[in-house]
């Protein structure tokens, strides 16, 4: 899920917008084995982004800490805000890529009273007392200012190690098999390289290779960035980390910049149209039905001797074409 603030940046507090969001589709219950988590696609204007609990008939022209029954850590100034507009210190400021989680532990629970606790990229920052209500408490996310974008995970896993109590929350790290220059923030890769020369390329390679049960995968691009440099298609697993998927050998990729596509080498050819904000792009392998997989012969030369088709029309569309 993706929320982006939108309309007029004014700095009245009653412009704010907060979405009252309900975990695992049941009312009155903001307490799960799941922890909910932002991440922040975009800090806007002022990045004044709310993350925390409220009751279930929230005021949504008000951000989330401001209205009793409600707590919120706020992204702009790490101020955590507990029922009243006057926020206290708590944590370090939040910027984009960041994520920040929020839940409750559950054995707190005490006369209507729970523990509340916030984190940030995964780890704790700290926790607070605060009285239930009757309702029950939703998460909840407030943004305050124009172009703010968030990515919403309400499934993050979270647990407390035995040892050291340092919270685990689910970044999703461990699908990808190499990371370069790249930050991961669930399923959202972030370019965090210098961008300067040729040499200066982020790479993200998945631990696993395609297979006849999983052959396809699909990316959104959700900020192309200055000049769009995104590629997307399939390497070899020791494929170099500086080198653009498509421009070494073992490798073809389809790049959004120009459309072209390359195929182990640094020329590409004309291949599909140019990408931008919000295309969705995607890359497969169509495995012949008597396909199997033979782990020895696990090589290079399947991507290299392989024939670079640009989709087809129809039959139909073929014979009106001639």
């Amino acid at each position: 899920l993706v929320w982006r603030k939108v309309g007029d940046a004014a700095p009245a507090r009653r412009q704010s917008v907060s979405h009252r969001l309900s975990q695992s589709g049941q009312a009155g219950q903001g307490i799960s084995a799941h922890t909910p988590q932002v991440c922040i696609v975009d800090t806007g204007v002022r990045g004044t982004i709310a993350v925390g609990l409220v009751p279930q008939y929230y005021k949504l022209d008000y951000q989330p800490g401001w209205l009793p029954h409600s707590v919120a850590y706020h992204a702009d100034d790490g101020k955590l805000f507990n029922g009243n507009g006057l926020g206290q210190q708590f944590g370090p400021k939040c910027f984009t890529g960041d994520r920040i989680g929020c839940g409750i532990y559950i054995e707190s629970f005490d006369r209507g009273m729970a523990t509340v606790f916030f984190t940030r990229n995964g780890k704790e920052i700290g926790s607070v007392v605060l009285a239930v209500s009757p309702d029950g408490l939703f998460p909840a996310v407030g943004m305050h200012s124009l172009g703010e974008e968030v990515r919403i995970d309400l499934q993050a896993e979270w647990g407390r190690d035995e040892d050291d109590s340092v919270m685990m929350v689910d970044s999703h790290e461990d699908e990808w098999g190499r990371l370069h220059d790249v930050k991961v923030c669930g399923t959202l890769l972030e370019y965090v390289g210098k961008g300067k020369s040729i040499m200066d390329v982020g790479l993200a390679q998945a631990r696993h290779a395609l297979s006849t049960r999983s052959h396809y995968f699909e990316v959104e691009i959700i900020d192309p960035g200055e000049k769009c440099y995104i590629a997307l298609g399939l390497a070899r697993k020791d494929y170099p980390k500086n080198r653009h998927p498509g421009w070494s050998r073992g490798s073809v990729a389809y790049h959004a910049d120009d459309g072209k596509i390359f195929q182990g080498s640094g020329v590409g050819d004309p291949f599909g149209p140019r990408c931008y904000k919000g295309d969705i792009m995607g890359c497969g392998i169509m495995f012949p039905r008597d396909y199997t997989l033979d782990s020895e012969g696990d090589s290079d030369e399947c991507i290299e001797g392989a024939e670079i088709k640009p989709k087809q029309p129809p039959p139909q569309q073929q014979q009106q074409q001639q």
